[in-house]
């Protein structure tokens, strides 16, 4: 099930005319701001994640002319960091649209904004699906590709449907329990007003920013150093998340390569009133760790001890293998090394 990402109701491209294909892009431009800074001295991912998602939603909602919600967000590397005072630039293109799903490849770029030209800092593929007011999807007007690079970019985004769905199922084989004995942390608290989107549900954006953050600490922890996100896969969003809930995250340390920790990280949540708390988001992030400088160093290796380490640790190698499948969905050879 998807959920309500609630970005802003942006105007998204130029209206449709007579005889012509509405506009299938968006971009969104503005400062990096000084309460933008993360914990690394830069922009955490879980900021850059926020505007991801306002991007594709505004880009979704112009094609849709509907509300949208997320459902999945694609594989996604941080190449470099975007810095207090950049100027940020975002642009949500749709390449591919199904019945009442639209996929959306979001850029991030960002540089000095006295001149020269924006660095790309990350690319990933966002799924939106249109609802109406019942919350049921509904369809939405079929994109149709016009040039060679067009129809390069919806070719790439129909072939990782299959590659994602191995994902999401390798995913939903696995269990966790407290038979694992890797780095483990939990963050709870309640959903607040703050958190809001358009539909009145909390932002998708938020909850992947929530994410990073659980990431961020089970990192560190387990490495002793200050730790950033290079990459988050396969963020699948079950249902939505309301203002008020009690909101669990828990993030666990399932395997590590020469420098990247890899982060298993659920989101769940509930009434506070009640007892059961229901998974809302599930995804699989991946740390480094850095030191006084900001360079990447080596951390130490996780032996696995328990049946649940050894089954999660060969889990996050699938993860490795299946994504090595999508048209630039390799993660950096300095992450894959035993």
């Amino acid at each position: 099930m998807a959920h309500d990402a609630g970005g802003p109701p942006f105007a998204a491209g130029s209206p449709a005319v007579a005889g012509a294909q509405q506009s299938n892009e968006v971009t969104l431009r503005f400062l990096a701001a000084p309460t933008d800074k993360g914990h690394s001295g830069s922009v955490d991912a879980g900021t850059v994640l926020e505007w991801v998602d306002k991007a594709a939603y505004a880009a979704a909602v112009g094609w849709a002319k509907t509300y949208c919600v997320t459902a999945y967000v694609g594989n996604i590397h941080f190449a470099d960091p975007v810095n207090v005072g950049d100027m940020v630039e975002v642009t949500a293109t749709i390449v591919y649209t199904g019945r009442s799903s639209m996929h959306i490849r979001t850029v991030v770029s960002s540089g000095d904004p006295k001149g020269g030209t924006p660095t790309m800092r990350s690319d990933c593929l966002v799924i939106f699906v249109a609802v109406g007011e019942d919350g049921r999807p509904v369809e939405v007007p079929a994109w149709v590709p016009r040039t060679e690079g067009e129809r390069e970019a919806e070719a790439h985004a129909k072939a990782r449907i299959a590659v994602r769905d191995e994902i999401v199922a390798s995913m939903k084989r696995q269990e966790y329990t407290d038979a694992g004995t890797a780095e483990r942390v939990v963050l709870r608290f309640l959903a607040a007003p703050t958190d809001v989107n358009w539909g009145g549900k909390v932002h998708g954006g938020t909850v992947m920013k929530w994410i990073d953050e659980a990431a961020y600490v089970c990192a560190s922890r387990y490495c002793g150093r200050d730790a950033v996100a290079v990459f988050s896969g396969g963020v699948r969003f079950y249902r939505p998340l309301l203002i008020g809930d009690v909101v669990e995250v828990e993030a666990r340390l399932v395997y590590t390569g020469t420098k990247g920790m890899h982060i298993a990280v659920h989101v769940r949540s509930g009434s506070p009133r009640g007892h059961e708390l229901n998974l809302t988001t599930y995804c699989l992030t991946v740390m480094v760790a850095r030191d006084e400088t900001g360079t990447a160093v080596p951390v130490p290796r996780w032996e696995p001890v328990s049946d649940e380490d050894r089954r999660l640790w060969e889990h996050a190698r699938e993860l490795l293998e299946i994504r090595g499948k999508a048209p630039g969905g390799r993660l950096p050879n300095h992450l894959l090394g035993a």
